[in-house]
């Protein structure tokens, strides 16, 4: 079995974005009250939306299921205020839920969370907690900056972060952590802006100890790791200088990555680098990067053959395709064992 962790809608009906810019429109008029309102979505508008994108890759390409969330650009905290995002968040999450129970069998629904610049991150629990109990989603996005590049928040690592963390250890639910759009002219967002927030967030946590005060608590970083492989002997040397433990041992129990690059010199560090056993398969199909890379005649987003190209043994392979993240998404494992796979 092939588990893509990250999968974003991208696909979306049009209606979801008509209903956001006009939400954006409204924030002009100061006297408006803010509406949640309906999306007017159809299940067969849903259904024609994934039927020749997502789910027509995964077909070609051989992956069985994909973890599904929100288009993390769309995320964009930075907009509005705590109602903008929770109304916001509600819908997007809400369409998440219909796709999967009209696909159950190829994918399985990610929270977005409502975050907003300076808003505690207590204020997501509410909407975590109705999508793991009541939507039966498996895990969220986390996003480490929710100012869209200025990073006007405290670095996961300080006590501000942790009531959204005691309730992901209450559920036993991981956290990709995603940036969204940046707002800031120096930061590409897909270039530049989610490989430095990749590389920022493990940074972070190589300089506290969050994770002595929650041993359960898992993370992935998405696009292999941003900068991380490629400097991992820094990042060792610095945790040493800083009188840390070993990496393996102050963070690799809890941080993972996933197989988000694009070329095959790329996974091979990688997966040389960081331990097989914290590296999940993903591709983000349908994401930021679409095309075809001209050196081979595939689709840079095809991952899947450079794991198959990568020399890894077969149990290795098994552990990357689909073991890790039955293992880190816990409720995912349960899921699919009560589906009989």
């Amino acid at each position: 079995m092939i588990i893509d962790c990250h999968g974003h809608y991208t696909t979306a009906p049009k209606q979801l974005q008509d209903w956001r810019d006009a939400q954006i429109a409204a924030l002009k008029d100061k006297a408006r009250v803010p509406e949640k309102g309906d999306l007017g979505i159809t299940d067969d508008e849903i259904r024609s939306s994934i039927e020749g994108a997502q789910l027509k890759i995964q077909r070609e390409r051989g992956t069985d299921l994909t973890i599904f969330s929100p288009r993390a650009s769309g995320m964009a905290h930075h907009i509005g205020n705590a109602t903008t995002s929770e109304h916001w968040t509600h819908h997007c999450n809400d369409l998440i839920y219909r796709a999967c129970r009209i696909f159950p069998d190829n994918f399985v629904g990610v929270a977005q969370l409502p975050q907003s610049p300076g808003v505690s991150p207590k204020n997501s629990i509410r909407e975590l907690e109705r999508c793991v109990n009541e939507l039966g989603f498996i895990g969220c996005n986390l996003n480490p900056d929710p100012s869209g590049g200025m990073w006007t928040d405290p670095p996961l690592t300080d006590r501000y972060w942790y009531p959204i963390y005691e309730k992901m250890a209450e559920l036993d639910v991981p956290a990709m952590i995603h940036v969204s759009s940046s707002c800031n002219p120096n930061f590409h967002a897909t270039g530049a802006h989610y490989i430095n927030g990749d590389t920022t967030a493990f940074m972070q946590f190589i300089t506290a100890d969050l994770f002595k005060d929650f041993p359960s608590l898992r993370f992935i970083i998405p696009h292999g790791g941003g900068a991380v492989p490629y400097h991992w002997g820094r990042y060792r040397g610095l945790a040493q200088d800083m009188k840390k433990p070993l990496l393996k041992d102050h963070l690799l129990k809890n941080v993972f990555f996933d197989t988000c690059v694009y070329h095959q010199p790329g996974i091979d560090l990688l997966t040389k680098v960081i331990p097989v056993e914290n590296v999940l398969f993903a591709s983000e199909m349908v994401g930021a990067v679409r095309g075809v890379d001209p050196e081979t005649g595939f689709y840079y987003d095809d991952t899947k053959r450079y794991i198959e190209a990568s020399g890894l043994s077969a149990t290795d392979k098994q552990k990357i395709y689909s073991g890790n993240a039955r293992r880190v998404f816990p409720r995912l494992d349960a899921h699919l064992k009560k589906r009989g796979r």
